[in-house]
């Protein structure tokens, strides 16, 4: 299951998935990381929002907890890296 689901989602939505190490030995739970990319966080809040309804229509049982963190401007600031990147 968990595995069909990292696949639907990185042909989907061409977003990186991994299962992380914290429910590995816990029975029928996963825990998955999903990171992308974008210039602005409004398509990043978008894509993560039909991520989340895919994965509860997809998943038997129900999703325990979503979070998501934003990292602005990748230490540029919030403008961004801009022009100063050679």
């Amino acid at each position: 299951m968990v595995r069909s689901l990292k696949d639907r989602l990185r042909s989907r939505h061409n977003v990186a998935v991994t299962e992380l190490s914290e429910s590995a030995g816990l029975w029928q739970r996963a825990s998955l990381a999903v990171v992308s990319v974008a210039e602005r966080r409004e398509p990043l809040e978008r894509l993560f929002e039909t991520i989340v309804r895919e994965s509860e229509a997809h998943v038997p049982g129900h999703l325990v907890e979503t979070g998501r963190d934003y990292l602005d401007g990748a230490d540029a600031g919030p403008g961004g890296w801009g022009d100063d990147v050679p």
